[in-house]
């Protein structure tokens, strides 16, 4: 007998990124902060080991009268300043055909959400990266999904032959076919992807699209920290090659591109060649964002929408000085990740690098023995994640030769 849905998985949940963390923390209490390399924490932190939370956002947040704070959001899709200016700052020189429309969510982690629960019916599949963030998994378990994963890589590029015979063998049993791609700046690779290989993909999922409908869900929660800012949009340009029978959801975070993780905002950007098709998961999307949180905090919606307009400037140059903290301190590892033979994936840019270790036994070894060193990183499938975006360069500096060192010996 129980008091839940049959169809659930009741196992309690095991969130190792914070476990992780608190083990940390207990070693830095126990050792001094200076002897322990804290590697796990996926938010961006400044030399000094301070959360970045960005003078230009929290100003002009501080701003917002507090009646403003406090009101409902005019609609449950969000407010209308607010949508629109998410796609302008995503789109808006992308010279996109296609027709489209926003609904403000929880964070990005509210448009993968809807996108999954919504777009496949109980006991369908999606198809997912094998190195990837691990809340993709529990949100198909809770929303009764099965799962199947395509290589992320072949050596050292997109895995796109298995990516193709993936979704041939989930469309072999299913009439619909939804894709997760997180891009750029995967998580926990660091990988984006090319224009080539993004053409691939397109060309392929058309072809897919001749047997059945197709969802593309392009999770780019970290897309305002790319190297490359000026020309990190433009691949969605291509997007416009989509067949009718192809959609796109793309997955929008203000919790990392204004360091607010706490305010919880986001969108899902719909994408697709008919209007048509574009309104009705817009209003699919709108009465599960009633029925799951019913509205976004106002507030939150506002600052995005002063801050990328009224404030730009001072905030893309804010933000610029930690683009390059990031890339100072992925230079610094990978350089010497590379002198002592470190086994890590194709990095381009991004908060976090990945060791590479398929043999997840020795992964599991692999881990607790750097913690007996003081190194206090994250497992995920296939590797070892080091979150750079929380790691000073001083930590950085010498680490990749010590983890070798601690690799060798558990090998």
């Amino acid at each position: 007998m129980s008091f839940v849905k049959k169809q659930v998985n009741t196992t309690p949940i095991e969130d190792t990124v914070f476990a992780i963390v608190a083990k940390a923390a207990q070693a830095k209490e126990t050792h001094g902060k200076d002897q322990v390399v804290d590697a796990t924490i996926g938010s961006l932190y400044d030399e000094s080991g301070k959360l970045v939370a960005l003078d230009t956002v929290f100003k002009s947040y501080d701003a917002i009268p507090k009646e403003q704070k406090a009101k409902y959001a005019a609609s449950f899709v969000g407010n209308a300043s607010y949508r629109s200016q998410v796609y302008e700052w995503l789109l808006g020189e992308c010279n996109s055909t296609l027709a489209h429309d926003v609904v403000a969510t929880p964070g990005g982690t509210g448009a993968v959400n809807l996108t999954m629960s919504q777009c496949l019916d109980s006991g369908e599949c999606i198809v997912l990266p094998d190195i990837a963030w691990g809340s993709y998994a529990l949100m198909a378990t809770m929303a009764n999904l099965k799962t199947m994963t395509y290589p992320m890589f072949e050596g050292d590029h997109f895995g796109m032959e298995g990516f193709r015979k993936t979704c041939e063998s989930v469309m072999a049993t299913q009439d619909k076919l939804v894709v997760v791609i997180n891009d750029p700046c995967h998580n926990p690779s660091g990988y984006t992807l090319s224009k080539v290989e993004w053409q691939e993909i397109i060309t392929f999922l058309n072809e897919c699209a001749k047997s059945v409908p197709v969802v593309l869900l392009n999770d780019i929660a970290y897309m305002d920290y790319s190297y490359d800012l000026v020309h990190s949009r433009k691949y969605l340009e291509l997007f416009n090659a989509f067949s009718d029978q192809v959609m796109a959801v793309i997955a929008f975070s203000c919790s990392k591109a204004l360091t607010s993780y706490g305010l919880r905002c986001g969108a899902a950007i719909i994408l697709g060649q008919r209007q048509a098709d574009v309104t009705m998961m817009r209003t699919v999307f709108e009465k599960a964002a009633r029925a799951m949180w019913s509205n976004i905090p106002n507030a939150a919606m506002d600052n995005f929408t002063a801050v990328t307009t009224l404030h730009k400037e001072a905030y893309l140059k804010e933000k610029a000085t930690y683009i390059e903290l990031l890339k100072k301190r992925s230079d610094l590892f990978l350089q010497e990740a590379a002198q002592v033979n470190l086994p890590v994936y194709p990095y381009k840019e991004g908060f976090f690098i990945t060791i590479a270790m398929k043999d997840q036994a020795l992964r599991d070894r692999y881990h607790a023995a750097l913690m007996e060193e003081l190194i206090f990183t994250v497992k995920v499938n296939q590797g070892i994640r080091v979150a750079i975006c929380s790691l000073p360069l001083s930590h950085c500096h010498g680490l990749a030769q010590r983890m070798k060192q601690v690799l060798d010996q558990v090998c």
